[in-house]
């Protein structure tokens, strides 16, 4: 049977997974502190008919081998950290990090999760948090009749409550970094949840130890660049096409081999 068929059938599976992980990059053009995926591919296993440096007659040596590839497959999907635009709302609950760092939610389980994603509320209680109600961590309970809310770039928040002058400090956001972000795991809803390869979290304070810098009254956008990704669907699908003709012509190759005559 010929390789090809089994060759080109990995790589359209390959730029399948491709086109559906550029798709989600584009789906998710608008969403605040999004980071892209991008898909690495590896090659697969060698036939290897004849190996470079074996003998030949009169005790010369092949100074090349002679191997057929087997295909590809997908390796590994990797989140880009790139930063993303910043824009402005005035809202100062909208927090955008400038530079590296996530900030910590509680989950209802008790565990912590992280993410880029700054457009805090503030709840019945007035506790700071997520689109989801998962405060933010560590807590930061809101008075009443509050006039203004400042948050400072180092994490501090202040209020001006109704019938005072002086802001009065209710706390301090805290950042979190990790040594290798792009081993964080995606549970959607904007939030990752740290992994071995990850490392453990390393908590600390905005502008201090590498830490970003908070920005209020902003939000960071998605880092997917539309341009880019419409890119990306035109090589994935210019590929998957040519492997279909591969696959196409290695049929025609077997049909004529059938229909040979004597």
């Amino acid at each position: 049977m010929i390789r090809s068929l089994y060759t080109a059938a990995t790589g359209m599976e390959a730029q399948q997974l491709n086109l559906d992980i550029t798709a989600n990059n584009l789906a998710n053009v608008s969403t605040a502190g999004f980071k892209k995926s991008r898909l690495d591919f590896q090659d697969l296993l060698y036939q290897t008919i004849r190996s470079a440096g074996a003998d030949q007659a009169q005790g010369m040596q092949v100074p090349t081998g002679l191997q057929v590839g087997l295909g590809t497959r997908p390796g590994a999907t990797q989140k880009i950290f790139t930063p993303g635009d910043m824009q402005q709302t005035g809202n100062p609950l909208d927090v955008a990090i400038e530079g590296s760092g996530f900030f910590q939610v509680m989950l209802p389980s008790g565990d912590l999760a992280y993410t880029r994603d700054g457009s805090f509320k503030v709840d019945g209680t007035g506790k700071i948090v997520t689109s989801d109600g998962y405060p933010v961590q560590p807590e930061i309970t809101l008075p009443d009749q509050v006039k203004e809310l400042i948050v400072g770039e180092d994490g501090t928040i202040s209020a001006i409550i109704s019938g005072q002058t002086d802001p009065q400090e209710l706390g301090q956001m805290q950042l979190v970094n990790f040594l290798n972000p792009a081993g964080l795991s995606s549970m959607g809803r904007n939030l990752y949840l740290p992994t071995r390869a990850s490392g453990d979290p390393m908590t600390g304070t905005p502008g201090q130890d590498g830490l970003g810098t908070l920005a209020s009254g902003y939000l960071e956008m998605s880092n997917v660049k539309v341009v880019e990704e419409m890119v990306n669907l035109i090589t994935g699908q210019r590929a998957y096409e040519v492997n279909s003709k591969s696959i196409q012509s290695a049929d025609e190759m077997l049909n004529i081999a059938n229909n040979l005559r004597r």
